[in-house]
């Protein structure tokens, strides 16, 4: 094994993500072993369970080893690519690892991309800079001793065993046998096996890259569940088995036809919506709210402001006008821009609007906020929700983006929905859900006519918000969509 120049190679670890996050998924690597890369260079895209982000490396130099594969989700402060800084030739790369990372250099502890060194630390887009290394608690029972500079990739090692992500050793190919070093699983599988008191090491692998899933450890633990043979020479005076109709049955192993179902891991965003979701209908008392509304005139002013000047290039569309009603009506009815303080048991008014829009992405549903969203003319909120789209559907949204909202729209009518029960954005006092926009018989001016018509629903915190304030809201946003010229004279 050809060992780097322990002055020159650095290991990148995966950068402290902040606000309580913990891991994050390797999506795509852009880099391969032997490419030379910059400072401030993208090496790699992650995600997070806030958004999928594109990680910049802090120094020059050439990419010596990938230590995770794509599809590997890395705990924070872990090493994920070694680069070799000294300048000089690449020599032999060596190849990324399929399934496990490769036992880190010599240099890998020491050299360290430090503040004082090199002028910057490695954090993920959006994020700011750690004050300090990230580094796991080993776990209880279990202590490192202090170990000299020379000692430190043995203490790496030891650590990384701790942490769930050991190497399998030098010698040992992808997918290391039963009784051949330290079995490949996640750390989900490896507590799934605790508990059904499997043994890993006596486990087959099925997964990729000789990985063991929760079906090898189901499978292992279903012999292992039939009931035991009585003893044959027990003494009388043992006392008497327990009956096999009061023993505890096990729970069967799960199983499915993979020809006729497809099991997709839910993960990153779409793991961190579920929670978000669940906690928030079961924390919040959700009211929802509902009225029709007669359109017509919001859709005439969409059109005429498509031709005006100050609005060339920018994106016109009715929910540009239904942002706006919706912030006329938050002025006039303040209250409700508030959020629950459950620490202080305070209710927690805004004097700002960060205007949440849902957007529908690849990867799930996120809510990235327009800020100060109430200070802002008409042209400047339709340069935001433009802005706000495109990097949405390109995938690119900020995790800061994606904090501190107030309220939010979702706008359902667009998969020809008439409306629904939307539920709030954890954190925040009100949700409205915009129904599709649709041409319909309406009694207008004492005479049936067909009028463009949708169906508005607000959903709000009872705890913060009651049935009066939320029908007053409602009803002003319904004002102001049917008669736009209110986003005038109610300004």
């Amino acid at each position: 094994m050809t060992t780097m120049t322990e002055a020159s190679v650095r290991e990148f670890k995966m950068p402290d993500v902040g606000e309580g996050l913990t891991e994050a998924e390797i999506l795509k690597w852009y880099v391969q072993p032997g490419d030379t890369v910059t400072d401030g260079q993208v090496v790699c895209e992650v995600e997070t369970a806030k958004a999928a982000v594109e990680l910049p490396i802090p120094y020059d130099g050439v990419v010596r080893a990938l230590h995770f594969p794509e599809g590997t989700t890395v705990d924070v402060g872990m090493a994920i690519i070694a680069v070799d800084v000294s300048g000089g030739a690449a020599g032999a790369p060596a190849p990324a690892p399929e399934a496990a990372p490769a036992a880190a250099p010599a240099a890998s502890v020491a050299e360290e991309p430090k503040s004082a060194g090199s002028g910057r630390q490695p954090v993920l887009v959006g994020y700011g800079v750690a004050a300090s290394s990230t580094k796991r608690r080993p776990r209880k029972g279990v202590e490192i001793p202090a170990q000299e500079p020379a000692q430190q990739p043995a203490a790496a090692a030891v650590q990384a065993e701790l942490n769930g992500h050991g190497p399998a050793p030098a010698d040992a190919p992808a997918g290391t046998p039963a009784g051949q070093g330290r079995p490949l699983a996640k750390p989900p599988v490896r507590k799934l096996a605790k508990d059904l008191g499997v043994d890993l090491t006596t486990v087959s692998p099925t997964g990729p890259d000789g990985i063991i899933t929760r079906e090898d450890v189901h499978a292992a633990a279903s012999p292992a569940q039939t009931p035991a043979p009585a003893p044959v020479a027990a003494p009388q005076s043992a006392v008497p088995a327990v009956s096999p109709v009061s023993a505890p049955v096990p729970a069967p192993a799960a199983s499915y036809d993979a020809v006729r179902e497809t099991r997709v891991p839910v993960k990153g965003v779409r793991k961190a919506t579920a929670a978000a979701m669940v906690g928030s209908a079961f924390t919040a008392p959700h009211v929802t709210e509902f009225v029709t509304v007669d359109v017509t005139r919001t859709l005439k002013l969409v059109e005429e402001l498509k031709q005006d000047k100050d609005m060339q290039g920018l994106r016109v569309n009715p929910l540009l006008l239904i942002a706006k009603a919706l912030l006329v009506a938050i002025r006039r009815n303040p209250e409700i821009n508030a959020s629950w303080d459950e620490a202080a048991q305070e209710i927690v008014q805004k004097h700002y609007v960060n205007l949440g829009i849902a957007a529908a992405t690849p990867r799930g549903l996120i809510v990235p906020n327009i800020k100060d969203a109430h200070a802002k003319t008409l042209p400047q909120l339709a340069e935001s929700l433009g802005e706000l789209v495109a990097t949405a559907r390109e995938g690119k949204t900020s995790p800061a983006a994606m904090q501190g909202g107030t309220v939010t729209i979702t706008n359902v009518g667009v998969f020809g929905v008439d409306t629904g029960t939307p539920i709030l954005n954890p954190g925040e006092s009100a949700i409205l859900a915009i129904g599709a926009i649709k041409l319909q018989p309406w009694v207008h001016k004492g005479k049936v006519k067909p009028r463009q018509v949708t169906t508005l629903a607000l959903s709000f915190d009872h705890r913060l918000v009651d049935g009066e304030l939320g029908s007053k809201v409602l009803a002003d946003v319904a004002a102001v969509l049917e008669q736009p010229k209110r986003l005038i004279t109610w300004a």
